[in-house]
């Protein structure tokens, strides 16, 4: 997604070009063709000539996700763009203001907006929301949680195999059909949340529309623990859009102050994301209080701390398809130790992100979404 804006917007920019020169860098490079990056852009850039070169080049002090975008017109540069794709479709020009929404929150960490909240007697996350975005993000979030909800619909209904070489078979409606009425309660939740995730998973791999939340990679997680909780509970989609609303201030606190990319800090920065992004969004939807919307999400994030981004053949499938369901499951443990156990907690929010960004930056590249270390290596050892 945010080599496709890129591509746009420098596409606008130099409408005088008549071909145009792509070079891809880092996880961008290795993964690429995997993650459709040079399919994307000879879209966007059609039906001029494009080339696209997978550098070996590392670049220092630089985004893993990063290109370079040249314009060219009878075989000479007219135009020059290095972009850093982020995560979750924002792009960053380095030593340009941001190309993506300002930031319309001044506080910098869940400690201020607790703070903020208790100075203002506010007492839920989505109120919060509503007094900094204005009454507009309810019908902004309805729409997203119409998409979620209609990516589930979407992916239950498909089968086949997914796109890419690996031959990996849809499973999200296989999961849902299976005959569960005689086991017992956690076997049947386990099979309704495993396949709403593993629908909008296998959407996100087969090219079809899903919210990233926070990223393509990890769409199933948080729209798979509120469809389960608005199917046994009766929520209503008021009420879910807004737990939307708070999963959206954690991913926004995390983005800020540390990572959803997985080129940039593993899959702790994505899955553990939509991890603590769900659990903090059923939190606020069980009436739980800001304190333990808080626990929810930092338990969630700390046990997904060190997870690597390793992903066969450069495709968001093995093992990120799976990921999605066990994360949603995990997000729901978290949110129950929330409820009961909050007083007795020694570890913020604030702090279990500050240490999942320091993790990330010091795992080894090989385990950064380059496809070359973990089960990337050993499945390509094996063929």
């Amino acid at each position: 997604m945010g080599p496709e804006r890129a591509a746009r917007i420098f596409r606008q920019d130099n409408p005088q070009a008549d071909a145009f020169r792509v070079i891809l860098y880092g996880s961008l490079s290795k993964t690429g063709i995997g993650h459709g990056t040079d399919r994307v852009i000879r879209q966007v850039l059609a039906p001029l000539p494009t080339e696209i070169v997978f550098s070996e080049d590392t670049l220092e002090n630089s985004h893993p996700n990063t290109l370079d975008l040249y314009a060219l017109k009878a075989g000479k540069e007219i135009g020059f763009l290095r972009v850093e794709s982020i995560g979750g479709g924002d792009i960053r020009v380095p030593g340009q203001p941001k190309l993506d929404t300002p930031d319309v929150y001044p506080e910098n960490s869940f400690a201020e907006i607790a703070d903020f909240c208790k100075w203002r007697y506010i007492e839920k996350l989505s109120d919060y929301v509503e007094l900094n975005e204005g009454a507009d993000i309810w019908n902004f979030l309805t729409d997203v949680w119409q998409t979620m909800k209609q990516s589930i619909t979407d992916g239950l209904a498909a089968t086949g195999v997914l796109p890419g070489g690996l031959k990996v078979q849809r499973k999200a409606k296989y999961l849902y059909e299976q005959n569960t009425a005689d086991s017992d309660f956690a076997t049947q939740r386990f099979q309704r949340v495993a396949a709403y995730a593993y629908a909008v998973a296998e959407q996100n791999a087969d090219n079809g529309t899903i919210v990233t939340a926070p990223t393509c990679g990890a769409c199933g997680v948080v729209p798979a623990v509120l469809k389960y909780a608005q199917d046994t509970c009766g929520y209503t989609d008021e009420q879910i859009v807004r737990a939307l609303a708070a999963a959206g201030i954690i991913g926004s606190l995390t983005k800020r102050n540390a990572s959803i990319s997985g080129a940039e800090a593993g899959c702790q920065a994505e899955v553990g994301t939509a991890c603590s992004m769900a659990a903090a969004a059923l939190a606020e939807l069980t009436g739980q209080n800001l304190d333990q919307v808080e626990y929810a999400a930092e338990v969630a994030m700390e046990h997904h701390l060190g997870l690597t981004c390793d992903p066969i053949c450069g495709l968001v499938q093995i093992p990120c398809i799976e990921r999605n369901a066990v994360a949603a499951l995990r997000a729901m443990d978290a949110c129950n130790l929330s409820q009961f156990l909050t007083g007795s907690r020694n570890i913020s929010y604030d702090m279990v992100c500050r240490a999942m960004h320091e993790t990330g930056i010091n795992l080894n590249h090989r385990f950064r979404e380059t496809s070359e270390g973990g089960l990337a290596k050993i499945y390509a050892r094996k063929k």
